[in-house]
C-alpha cells in the first residue's frame, strides 16, 4: 500500500548518521509532518510512498541538520570591535550588554544569528544570552522575549541558555525605552525573579523549538583570585539556580571552564552531569577528566575561540577516555562565525598540529561532534542529530557538484574537508523548508540586515566604543598588533 507523505528527499548522498553510520548513494529520506519517517534508496522509498513534495538531491549530501553546541548571543553586533585586543573586546561586552542594548538591539541580532545558521545548515544552536565575562542581560525578561521572538520566526531551533551575571554586588543596567534612559541596580534576588520568568515565558515555545536552559559563572579561585572572597556567592548561585534547574528539567551549561574547574564544579558545587555540558574546557587535569567521565557530563570543544589559543581542549583523550564531546563555534565575535564546517576543518587542524599528527581525529567523529554526538551533549538525542525514522525532520542538503568539491567520491570526507556554509543549498527543520536551492523562504534577508546595521549603530551612539571599530595603528606592516 502506497502511503502519501509531505516530502520525499531522493537521490541524495545520504549520510545518515545513525547507529551504523550508513552512507547511501541514491538515497532518500521521507517526511511527514514534522519528523522523518524512513530513510533508505530512493528505489526503496519510491515504492513506499507518494509525496506532496519531492526535493531532488542528484549530486548532494544529505545529512542531519548541523549543531552549534556552544555559542553567545549579542556577540553579532560585537564583531571585529577591539580588533587585536581582547580586553577591550571583552571589556566592551560588559557595558553593551547592561548599558547600551535595547529590545530592538537583542531581536535583530538574534535574527542576524537564525539567518546566518540556517544559511550554514545549523538546523540547532545554543545561545547564551550575553557574554564577556559572564554578564547577561537578566534586569527585564523583555530583552530575552526579544530575542526568542525571532529565533521562533525563522524557524531554526534553538537552546538559549540564561542565568545570573558574574558575582561581585549588583550590577548597574540602563533601560531605553524612555527619554532620558533609566537606569538601576539590579541585585541578585532580582535576576533571579527575571530569570524565573524567561523561563515561563519561553521553555517550549514554537512547537518545542524554543528551550531554555541554565547557565552560571565558572567558579574558577585558582584561576580568579577575587572569587576566593566571592565563594559564599558562588555556592548561593548554584543552589538557586542549579537546584531549580534540575526540578524543572532544564540542562545546564557552564562558558570557560580550565584546569581545575570541572574538578571544584563537581566537589563543591554539584554542577556536573549527564544533562550539563561544559564549554572550553581547556588544560584539563587528570582529575577533571576523571569526574568528568564519571559523572556523564559532557564537553564542547571551541577551536576557532580565543581560549583555544589560550589553552587546548583535550579532545582526543577525552574522548579516548569514553567523554561525549561536541563542538560549538563560540558566537560570531570578535572574529569568527557559524560556519560549523569552518570549525570541523580548524579542529582536525588543531590537534594534528598538537601531536604533529595527521591520523588525530578522523574526518568522521568530527561529523559526529556536530551532529549526533552534539546532540547527546544537549540531552536531544532521542529528537535530532542523525538521519532515522521517528526523529525530527531537521535536514541539510549540500551541494557536491562545484570545484572544490571534486571528485565525486569519498563524501565524507569533501563534507568535512572543503564545504563550507555557502554549499548548503537546502536547510529543513521540523520538516519546514526553510531554504532551498540559496533562496530563504521563512524570512526577508534584506530587511534583517537594514534593521541589525541600525540597531548596531545606535548602539555604537550609545555606549561611545565607535573608536573600538577603527582600524589599530599597527594593522599593516608588523607581525603583531
Amino acid at each position: 500500500m502506497i502511503e502519501n507523505i509531505d516530502l520525499l528527499i531522493e537521490h541524495g548522498t545520504v549520510i545518515s548518521m545513525d547507529a551504523e553510520r550508513r552512507v547511501i548513494e541514491d538515497g532518500a529520506v521521507a517526511v511527514k509532518a514534522d519528523r522523518i519517517v524512513a530513510v533508505g534508496s530512493t528505489a526503496e522509498l519510491r515504492a513506499r510512498y507518494t509525496a506532496t513534495k519531492t526535493i531532488n538531491a542528484y549530486r548532494k549530501a544529505v545529512l542531519p541538520g548541523l549543531i552549534d553546541s556552544h555559542a553567545h548571543a549579542g556577540h553579532g553586533m560585537l564583531r571585529t570591535m577591539g580588533a587585536g585586543d581582547p580586553n577591550a573586546w571583552m571589556d566592551a561586552c560588559a557595558v553593551i550588554y547592561t548599558s547600551a542594548s535595547d529590545e530592538q538591539f537583542w531581536r535583530a541580532e538574534s535574527a542576524m544569528t537564525s539567518l546566518e545558521r540556517l544559511k550554514a545548515g545549523v538546523t540547532t544552536g545554543v545561545s547564551l544570552f550575553g557574554g564577556g565575562d559572564s554578564v547577561m542581560r537578566v534586569d527585564d525578561p523583555k530583552y530575552a522575549r526579544a530575542h526568542c521572538d525571532a529565533v521562533a520566526r525563522a524557524g531554526t531551533r534553538s537552546v538559549v541558555a540564561v542565568g545570573p551575571s558574574r558575582p561581585g554586588g549588583p550590577k548597574r543596567y540602563v533601560d531605553w525605552a524612555s527619554e532620558p534612559p533609566s537606569s538601576r541596580d539590579i541585585d541578585a534576588a532580582t535576576m533571579l525573579e527575571v530569570w524565573k520568568q524567561i523561563i515561563d515565558e519561553n521553555h517550549g515555545r514554537a512547537d518545542g523549538r524554543l528551550n531554555i536552559a541554565v547557565t552560571l559563572p565558572v567558579f574558577a579561585p585558582m584561576h580568579e583570585p577575587d572569587h576566593v572572597l566571592l565563594r559564599e556567592e558562588f555556592h548561593r548561585q548554584a543552589r538557586d539556580y542549579f537546584g531549580l534547574a534540575r526540578q524543572r528539567g532544564l540542562t545546564f551549561t557552564q562558558d570557560g571552564h580550565r584546569s581545575g574547574t570541572l574538578a571544584l564544579a563537581h566537589s563543591e558545587l554539584g554542577l556536573l552531569g549527564p544533562t550539563s555540558f561544559m564549554s572550553h574546557s581547556i588544560d584539563l587535569t587528570e582529575e577533571d577528566i576523571a569526574v568528568t567521565k564519571g559523572t556523564d557530563t559532557r564537553i564542547v570543544h571551541n577551536p576557532s575561540a580565543i581560549m583555544s589559543i589560550r589553552g587546548r581542549c583535550p579532545v582526543p583523550e577525552l574522548i579516548d577516555a569514553g567523554v561525549v564531546v561536541a563542538m560549538g563555534s563560540d558566537g560570531s565575535a570578535p572574529d569568527r562565525g557559524y560556519d560549523m564546517f569552518r570549525h570541523m576543518s580548524q579542529c582536525m587542524h588543531y590537534h594534528r598540529r598538537h601531536f604533529r599528527d595527521a591520523g588525530v581525529l578522523p574526518h568522521g567523529k568530527v561529523l559526529e561532534m556536530v551532529t549526533i554526538d552534539a546532540a547527546r551533549a544537549l540531552s536531544m538525542a532521542h529528537e535530532i542529530g542523525s538521519l532515522e525514522a521517528g526523529k525530527k525532520a531537521d535536514i541539510i542538503l549540500v551541494d557536491l557538484f562545484k570545484p572544490h568539491l571534486m571528485p565525486l567520491n569519498m563524501p565524507v570526507y569533501r563534507v568535512t574537508c572543503f564545504a563550507n556554509a555557502a554549499d548548503v543549498s537546502t536547510t529543513i527543520v521540523n520538516g519546514r523548508i526553510l531554504m532551498e536551492d540559496r533562496q530563504l523562504l521563512s524570512v526577508n534577508e534584506s530587511e534583517i540586515l537594514e534593521e541589525v546595521n541600525e540597531a548596531a549603530e545606535r548602539m555604537l551612539d550609545r555606549s561611545g566604543l565607535r573608536h573600538l571599530t577603527e582600524s589599530p595603528a599597527r594593522l599593516w606592516g608588523a607581525s603583531h598588533y
